[in-house]
């Protein structure tokens, strides 16, 4: 019963669609195996850091799967604690911006009550289905004060310039003199990225690869 459960998450969450035909990958159990550990916090998680392998940059999609087939995930924010254990990693490693698995809900299914209105109530970690504090709630999350309207964020500022809603959330630095804060913006652009270890994806490939001693 415990697998038949693990796979249907597992299931629903990887055939989820996005634009353009592009769909979010499942766990490849031996890149699991192998997958690269730059650095465990005192929180015992374990982070990936993209810029030290001196790969490309991705959007926020290909962020998630290159972090996904390696049993890892985009990073999640949801305590004080791992915010600012990332915040310091961006600032002491001079890095200016990354992706985090923070994205607006705008699939089928996102006008249900408890998220309205979305702009407010719709921001979740996508990595473990986990929803952020209402954006009005400044104390609870790390929303910027400012951004390129000098207007706290999210703003959406590219879809009203654009028509390019600014869905996904990254970790810009320093981008509008405010220090390292969260900023909406739009999913297309490439930035740098750290990954850290799914305990859903790593408890999946385990059960069905026990041959290979996954850590």
């Amino acid at each position: 019963m415990q697998f038949v459960i693990i796979v249907l998450l597992f299931s629903a969450k990887a055939l989820a669609q996005f634009p353009n035909g592009r769909s979010l990958e499942g766990p490849v159990p031996e890149m699991c195996a192998q997958r690269t550990i730059h650095e465990t916090s005192p929180l015992g998680q374990n982070y990936f850091y993209q810029w030290r392998e001196k790969l490309d940059d991705e959007d926020w999609l290909g962020v998630r799967n290159f972090c996904r087939t390696r049993c890892m995930d985009a990073v999640s924010l949801e305590t004080k604690a791992e915010n600012d254990w990332i915040k310091d990693k961006i600032k002491n490693e001079y890095i200016e911006e990354i992706w985090t698995s923070g994205r607006l809900c705008d699939f089928k299914g996102c006008d249900r009550p408890d998220l309205l209105p979305v702009e407010v109530n719709g921001w979740f970690w996508t990595a473990i289905f986990q929803k952020l504090a209402p954006t009005t709630d400044r104390e609870s999350n790390d929303w910027s004060f400012t951004g390129g309207n000098d207007v706290q964020q999210p703003d959406n500022r590219e879809f009203a310039l654009k028509g390019k809603p600014e869905n996904c959330l990254a970790i810009l630095n320093n981008r509008y003199n405010d220090g390292i804060h969260w900023h909406d913006e739009v999913c297309s652009r490439r930035r740098p990225f750290i990954c850290e270890d799914s305990e859903e994806l790593l408890r999946y490939v385990k059960y069905i690869r026990p041959d290979l001693n996954i850590n």
